[in-house]
């Protein structure tokens, strides 16, 4: 899976099926704030968790806490627990 991180408009971007999905985010001090997806008619379920995984290997290598705001995004926390490091002190999912 290719994602491309947009930094202009702040968001990840692949292709699934032919249409654009979108995790927008927003940096503050080493944390990266997960803020929305955007996932039109089509997309599966499985390719947006895979894109988040690939995310979260862009915060590991980039050495990234990971805020996730939006509720689908604290269900991905949440069903996989081997990234519950990335979360910075004090937030529990």
């Amino acid at each position: 899976m290719e994602i491309k991180d947009n930094t202009f408009q702040r968001q990840f971007e692949a292709i699934d099926n032919g249409k654009l999905v979108t995790v927008e985010y927003s940096f503050q001090e080493r944390k990266i704030f997960l803020t929305r997806i955007q996932q039109p008619e089509g997309a599966s379920d499985e390719f947006v968790s895979a894109m988040l995984e690939e995310i979260m290997t862009i915060a590991v290598d980039k050495k990234l806490k990971v805020v996730p705001v939006f509720p689908k995004i604290a269900a991905f926390f949440r069903k996989n627990p081997r990234y519950k490091e990335l979360l910075p002190p004090g937030i529990k999912l």
